[in-house]
C-alpha cells in the first residue's frame, strides 16, 4: 500500500477550518487522567530524562494539559524534576525507581508511547465533517486533472460523475488498457485537505492511524508548542486527502485491525487509513482469496457507509467508511460478483481498446517523453504491420512499452534511438512471447 508519487492533490483549506482547537484541560482531551499518566510514564521510560518541551512534542499535548499530570506523577513519586529554576524549555523530567517499576506494569498492557490519541467519537465526527462526499468534481476540474491524458470524452464524463457520487466505482477492461493508470489518476481530482489523528483510542486500546506512506502532511504554522494559548490540537495532522492502493497482496485479514502481540497496540486497516479519500483495489480477482469473498466483505461498508472492527478482546465497534472505493479488474463484472453486490457499485466504467487516433496521440507523447524522433512511417509500421498482421488490439500500454525497449537497447548499443523497422520489430518480439 502506498500513496503514488507524482500525484498532485489539489486544493487547500486554511488549518483553522480543519484542525480542532487544542484542549486546555485533561477533560477536554476526552481521555482518562490515568491513561495519560501511563502514556507519559512510558514516554519517560523509553526516552530517559526528557525536557518539558520534548514531552509536549512527544505527547502532542499542550503545557496546560501536562502540568496537572506531571504534578500528580511527582506527588506519587513516579518522576522527579531537574532544573526547577530554569526556563520552561530547559526543565526536564525523569522516572524514579518507583516510576520505572510501575511503568513495567503499564508496558504489559501496551507499549504505545506516541502522540496522545483522540477518542473514537471525536474521530467519527471529524470524518463526517470533512466527508469525501462533500467534494465536488466539475467538468473544468476534470479537464485540468486529466490534461494531456488520452481518454474518450464519454469515459471522462463517467469518471467525473462517478467521483461526485461518493460511491464505489468499478473500472474494468482488457489487460493493458490503462485501467490502473486511470484509477490512480483520479487522485488528481481530490480537493481540500483533511485532519488525520495520529491514533484513536477504543476501549482503552490504541489504534495507530496516521501512516506517513499514506498521509501527506501540508505545511502550516501552528504557533509555539509551549504557548499556553488556543493552539490547534497537535494530536491531528492536516493532510492531503489520502490515497491507498492495494492489489494482489490483499487478503481478508488485512481488512481487520492489525494487532501486534509484542507492542500490544493496533495498526488501522487500509480502508480506515483511506477515510476521506480514495481506496484503490487494483487487479481485483488476482488475490489469494476469491473475489466473491472479498466482495462479501465490502457489502455492509459500501451500503451503510460504516465498517465494523473487533479488538483482540472481542469488543466490536463501528467506524466510519467515508471512502470512494475504486475496483480495477480485467475480469468481467458478472464473473466477479453477484447482482446484489454489483448494485452497490455506483458506476461500472469500461476501459477498452483504442481508436487509431488515440493510439497515435499516446505514441507521439511517449516519443517526446523518451526523446525518440517521431515518424509517420514508424507509426504506420507498428499499426499496419505489427498490430495488423499479428492481430493484436491497440492498447494504451503498448506504445510506452515498445518505445522504452527501443530506448534501452539503443542506449546499450550507443546509437541514436529511431523508429526503424528493425528496432520496432526487435522490441515487438521481446514484448510478445512466441507460441
Amino acid at each position: 500500500m502506498f500513496n503514488p508519487d507524482g500525484l498532485e492533490l489539489k486544493g487547500s483549506t486554511p488549518p483553522r477550518d480543519i484542525l480542532p482547537r487544542a484542549p486546555q484541560t485533561v477533560k477536554e482531551t476526552g481521555l482518562d487522567f490515568l491513561f495519560l499518566v501511563e502514556l507519559l510514564c512510558k514516554t519517560l521510560f523509553f526516552h530517559g530524562q526528557t525536557r518539558l518541551v520534548d514531552l509536549v512534542n512527544h505527547s502532542r499535548l499542550p503545557l496546560g494539559v501536562l502540568e496537572p499530570l506531571l504534578a500528580f506523577m511527582r506527588s506519587e513519586q513516579l518522576c522527579e524534576v531537574s532544573g526547577r529554576n530554569e526556563t520552561e524549555a530547559t526543565i526536564a523530567y525523569t522516572l524514579t525507581d518507583v516510576g520505572r517499576n510501575r511503568t513495567q506494569t503499564f508496558l504489559q498492557k501496551s507499549h504505545y508511547a506516541g502522540p496522545a490519541p483522540v477518542t473514537l467519537q471525536t474521530y467519527t465526527d471529524a470524518v463526517q465533517r470533512q466527508s469525501v462526499a462533500n467534494m465536488k468534481v466539475t467538468k473544468d476540474l476534470m479537464a485540468e486533472g486529466f490534461k494531456g491524458f488520452v481518454l474518450r470524452q464519454s469515459t471522462m464524463n463517467q469518471l467525473g460523475a462517478a467521483m461526485n457520487s461518493g460511491r464505489a466505482i468499478l473500472v474494468y477492461g482488457p489487460p493493458g488498457s490503462g485501467k490502473t493508470y486511470v484509477s490512480e489518476h483520479l487522485a488528481t481530482l481530490l480537493t481540500g485537505n483533511c485532519a488525520i489523528p495520529y491514533a484513536v483510542l477504543v476501549d482503552s486500546e490504541v489504534i495507530q492511524l496516521f501512516d506517513p506512506l499514506v498521509h501527506q502532511p501540508v505545511v502550516s504554522s501552528h504557533g509555539s508548542s509551549l504557548d499556553k494559548g488556543p493552539l490547534h490540537d497537535a494530536r491531528w495532522v492536516e493532510c492531503q486527502r489520502p490515497v491507498v492502493i492495494t492489489g494482489g497482496e490483499l487478503t481478508l485479514s488485512m481488512l481487520d485491525l492489525d494487532f501486534d502481540p509484542n507492542t500490544r497496540f493496533y495498526q488501522a486497516p487500509p480502508q480506515v487509513k483511506a477515510n476521506n479519500g480514495l481506496l484503490i483495489i487494483d487487479d481485483l480477482g488476482r488475490q489469494l482469496v476469491s473475489p466473491q469473498m472479498l466482495m462479501n466483505r465490502w457489502i455492509v461498508p459500501l451500503d451503510r457507509r460504516v465498517d465494523y472492527l473487533a479488538l483482540h478482546t472481542g469488543t466490536k465497534f463501528m467506524v466510519p467508511f467515508d471512502v470512494i472505493v475504486i475496483f480495477s479488474s480485467n475480469i468481467p463484472p458478472s464473473t466477479l460478483a453477484d447482482e446484489a453486490f454489483l448494485r452497490r457499485l455506483g458506476y461500472k466504467i469500461y476501459i477498452g481498446t483504442l481508436e487509431e487516433e488515440d493510439y497515435r496521440a499516446i505514441f507521439e507523447q511517449n516519443c517526446t517523453r523518451l526523446g525518440i524522433p517521431f515518424t509517420e512511417q514508424g507509426l504506420r509500421f507498428v499499426i499496419d504491420e505489427l498490430h495488423g498482421k499479428h492481430d493484436k488490439p491497440l492498447l494504451a500500454c503498448i506504445p510506452r512499452d515498445l518505445l522504452e525497449q527501443i530506448r534501452d537497447f539503443t542506449f546499450y548499443q550507443g546509437i541514436k534511438p529511431e523508429l526503424s523497422e528493425e528496432l520496432l520489430t526487435w522490441a515487438w518480439e521481446n514484448y510478445y512471447t512466441k507460441g
